[in-house]
């Protein structure tokens, strides 16, 4: 399997049903943890410039609105969103495959509430259409263990590489000492970290 490796010039991030009902649904882990994970892949992608497509399903419905942190520091994704009336796998709703395919990146960050209906199956489909595609699981979540991790195991196995914030903004960063590296590993420390229990004393 060809390895790229994940720069702010070659990446998109596509942030998946983050609505407020739908994160209630996620039991797997902390569906706080979960939530301040995707709002600081938001933060990341304002930070790199990246191309960023937002879709939601049913804003009407018990989903709700996208998560409102996510709305106000990415403004114009926000408006741009993708509102699909009811189909499930995003990739499938020809708006969302043009939207991502508009942003020129095969890189594809993707992140999806729930994983194991929201985020597998567009993971699933980038992935057998040649993108490269790294889905970020603490910013993703599950009703249940065992549907995550089936999940998990399903997209494993069609090539989709599975990962966690902290390691997504490294990879991305590669040198902390620039610029933009600094940014991030500031964003590490105030936001991703505490979130996960750890922090330096």
């Amino acid at each position: 399997m060809k390895v790229e490796r994940f720069t702010a010039e070659n990446s998109a991030l596509l942030l998946i049903d983050h609505q407020v009902g739908t994160m209630q649904l996620i039991k797997n882990i902390d569906k706080e943890l979960a939530a301040k994970q995707s709002i600081a892949l938001a933060k990341m992608a304002k930070i790199l410039n990246l191309p960023v497509v937002i879709t939601s399903s049913q804003e009407d419905n018990a989903q709700g609105p996208i998560l409102p942190e996510i709305a106000k520091i990415l403004p114009e994704a926000h408006a741009a969103r993708v509102k699909r009336p009811g189909v499930v796998n995003a990739w499938a709703y020809a708006d969302f495959r043009n939207a991502v395919l508009a942003t020129g990146r095969k890189n594809l960050i993707m992140a999806g509430v729930t994983t194991d209906v929201c985020l597998i199956f567009p993971s699933i489909d980038a992935a057998l259409e040649g993108f490269n595609v790294q889905a970020v699981m603490d910013a993703s979540g599950s009703p249940s263990d065992l549907s995550e991790e089936l999940s998990r195991q399903r997209m494993h196995d069609a090539g989709v590489v599975l990962t966690a914030t902290n390691t997504l903004m490294a990879e991305i960063a590669q040198d902390w000492s620039t610029p933009n590296g600094q940014q991030l590993i500031t964003l590490l420390f105030t936001d991703v970290f505490p979130a996960l229990g750890a922090g330096i004393a």
